[in-house]
C-alpha cells in the first residue's frame, strides 16, 4: 500500500539513465616515436573503431599523426574511461605487432589525455581531429598537448606528461 501522498508504484517499471558523455582522448607512440605510417594507419583507425564500437561506445572521430593519435568519442556509461583505454591502447599495439607494421615491437606510451566536450563542441572538435596533418606542420605534439592541458585547466606536472625520445 503507498504511503500518503506518494502515488503508488507502476509495477514493472525501471528507471533510465541518460548520458551525454564526449570525450576526447590523445595518447602518443612509446618515446613518441614517428612509427604510424600512412601506409597501415587507415587499418589501425579501422581496427581502433572496432574496439571503441563492440565495446558500446560511438566512435565520432579518429586520426592520427606520426607519434600520436586522436580519439572523439560518444562514451556509454557502462564502462570506465581507463577500462577503454587499456583495451583500445593494448588491443591496437598488439594488432600492430602481430602484423608487423613496424619495423621494432610498437608499444603506446603509458597514460593518456581524456578531455570531455559538450554537444555543441562535436562539429569543432571532429574537424580538429581530422586536420591534424595540417595542423602538425605548425605546432609540434609537445605544444598541441600542453595546450590542451590549459586550456581545460588540467593541472600537471611536465615531468609527467609524454616523453621525446631519448
Amino acid at each position: 500500500m503507498p504511503s500518503k501522498g506518494n502515488p503508488p508504484l507502476k509495477p514493472y517499471t525501471m528507471a533510465n539513465t541518460y548520458t551525454q558523455l564526449h570525450i576526447h582522448f590523445v595518447f602518443a607512440v612509446k618515446y613518441r616515436m614517428s612509427v604510424i605510417q600512412p601506409a597501415w594507419e587507415e587499418r589501425i583507425h579501422k581496427y581502433i573503431t572496432g574496439i571503441v564500437q563492440n565495446n558500446g561506445h560511438k566512435m565520432l572521430a579518429i586520426n592520427a599523426a606520426f607519434d600520436h593519435l586522436h580519439l572523439f568519442t560518444g562514451l556509454s556509461p557502462n564502462q570506465s574511461i581507463s577500462d577503454l583505454m587499456r583495451l583500445v591502447k593494448g588491443d591496437s599495439s598488439e594488432f600492430i605487432n602481430l602484423h608487423n607494421l613496424t619495423l621494432c615491437k610498437f608499444q603506446w606510451q603509458s597514460g593518456y589525455g581524456a578531455f570531455s566536450n559538450s554537444h555543441s563542441q562535436i562539429d569543432a572538435v571532429v574537424k580538429y581531429i581530422l586536420n591534424q596533418k595540417e595542423h602538425h606542420t605548425k605546432k609540434t605534439f609537445r605544444e598541441e598537448y600542453l595546450g590542451m592541458l590549459n586550456d581545460y585547466g588540467i593541472d600537471y606536472n611536465e615531468n609527467y606528461t609524454f616523453h621525446d625520445l631519448l
